[in-house]
């Protein structure tokens, strides 16, 4: 990746936030934080999930109110403090769950809630002018006409900036920006963040792949529990204290990578076709085995994943599970034959957020917790099962009755793999199981993995971190264009060499 850091010197003081508290019912969120931020500069607010963060920064854009504490904002303090209060200050904040109308153009989404108009009707030529000004500011190519959900999740992200922009706003803060995003885009986004850097704005940055700060950040506030533990300036060297202090011990290993002898093959996927993005796809999963899916967005590995696991419906093609074939025609099917997904989207596909985290957990279980006649479920059993799976996986949670959307990114990751630690599965196929959680939970994650395969359970994931690829796979299979493109020993593997293959169809178009 190309490092476009700048090191142009923090100008003015943008905001001081101290003595920050909040408390929810039975939660002490935040307690005595600080936080400053200057002009010209980009912060990165790091810490674990629940470590705060995001809570904080509600306050900042005033979606929250502060219990105690003070803020001051270029200079004054603030007293009366909402959501339009910030807008107007300033303040602009791009969630990591993009907020967009998709069914409205580039300029509508921009002016949307301030339109412009003349003569009583909306002057459409005037904000499309004006958005195609913001955008060429920032050197971005898109139509104000076209309709944003046209566009990929990296330009609709470039949308967002550009509608904080023609709002003047002098803060931006940008949690998890990049978790969707292509290398290529996020090299694209981080030229933007060091174009607004040049500007003055000031940036607060959230992210939990810590690789990316070298390229664009200046200086990191870790919190850890709702504290302010410390300050720095971001020095690449010092990652390992950096991530000392926001788990609050030393991590000395970032991939727990274990040997296992490999024993016999447990999945066999033989010339499976399901529409454009799977084509003729030939996998093999042996007891204790991680295989890790390489390639880029759009390789197709999410869909092979899904055509697996019975959501999408296969063309044709075989899956066989300890040497016999399986008919997978809907999830049921897969999950009784033991092959199961965490999906990539957990919040979408893989939990139901506005029940417990005890529902949750125990939803696919049903056939091994109802009993009786009339399929009355088991209360024991289903509390024993949630909490083994609670405490293996050290779910942190008030209870387990707590709405399972109420956890924090890596607690709900968690929850999902946890419905399937109660059946004994022969096959587990996580999806990006890492998006979006700290480095904690993503140690605790790779754990599992292990667990898993030293039980003898084959174990595929799809990841778009190569360093998560090359520290916990065994076997590297690389997809290009819906296609295997190539396979390695992941003792042996270059990145160079996965690249590559992630992108051999596209070389030869170039050639």
């Amino acid at each position: 990746m190309e490092r476009v850091k700048t090191h142009m010197a923090a100008g003015q003081e943008l905001v001081r936030m101290s003595g920050i508290m909040k408390e929810f019912p039975g939660v002490k969120a935040l307690d005595d934080v600080k936080l400053d931020l200057y002009s010209g500069e980009v912060l990165a607010l790091l810490g674990e999930n629940g470590a705060g963060k995001s809570t904080l920064m509600k306050i900042l854009s005033g979606v929250y109110q502060r219990d105690e504490g003070e803020i001051v904002l270029f200079g004054k303090q603030i007293r009366e403090w909402n959501a339009n209060h910030a807008k107007e200050a300033g303040v602009a904040i791009i969630h990591q769950e993009l907020n967009m109308c998709t069914h409205l153009s580039v300029a509508e989404n921009i002016f949307l809630g301030r339109e412009l108009v003349k003569n009583g009707r909306l002057d459409n030529e005037r904000m499309n002018e004006e958005t195609k000004a913001i955008l060429s500011r920032l050197n971005i190519d898109i139509n104000p006409r076209q309709q944003v959900g046209d566009l990929a999740v990296s330009r609709q992200q470039m949308v967002e900036i550009a509608k904080a922009l023609s709002q003047n706003a002098k803060i931006l803060i940008m949690d998890e920006p990049t978790s969707a995003l292509t290398s290529k885009e996020i090299d694209e986004l981080f030229k933007i963040i060091c174009q607004l850097k040049a500007d003055g704005i000031g940036i607060i940055y959230i992210s939990h792949r810590l690789e990316e700060l070298q390229h664009i950040v200046d200086r990191v506030i870790i919190m850890r529990d709702g504290k302010y533990i410390t300050q720095m300036p971001f020095d690449a060297a010092r990652m390992d204290e950096i991530i000392a202090n926001m788990v609050g011990h030393e991590i000395k290993e970032k991939f727990p990578h274990i040997d296992c002898k490999r024993g016999k093959k447990i999945l066999e996927v033989r010339h499976l076709n399901a529409g454009r993005q799977v084509r003729d796809i030939n996998l093999e999963l042996y007891e204790g085995e991680i295989v890790g899916i390489a390639g880029l967005m759009g390789a197709g590995r999410t869909e092979t994943t899904r055509a697996i696991f019975g959501v999408d419906p296969k063309e044709d093609g075989e899956i066989l599970i300890d040497g016999k074939e399986v008919k997978i025609y809907c999830p049921s099917d897969a999950i009784k034959a033991g092959l199961v997904l965490a999906p990539e989207d957990r919040k979408k596909d893989g939990l139901c957020t506005r029940l417990s985290i005890s529902d949750n957990i125990a939803l696919p279980n049903l056939d091994m917790l109802c009993k009786g006649p009339f399929g009355t479920v088991d209360r024991k059993k289903e509390k024993e099962m949630v909490d083994h799976s609670a405490r293996a996986l050290r779910i942190r949670m008030s209870g387990s009755e707590a709405d399972a959307g109420s956890l924090s990114g890596g607690n709900q990751q968690k929850v999902v793999v946890a419905k399937w630690l109660a059946r004994n599965s022969r096959v587990v196929i996580f999806d990006e199981p890492t998006r979006g959680i700290d480095v904690a939970a993503k140690v605790e994650i790779y754990n599992l993995m292990n667990q898993l395969k030293q039980n003898g359970i084959g174990v595929m994931f799809v990841s778009s971190e190569m360093p998560e690829v090359l520290g916990m796979s065994d076997r590297i299979v690389v997809m290009c264009d819906g296609r295997i493109t190539g396979e390695f020993d992941a003792l042996e593997a270059t990145q160079d060499e996965i690249l590559t293959s992630a992108t051999r169809f596209e070389q030869k178009e170039a050639s």
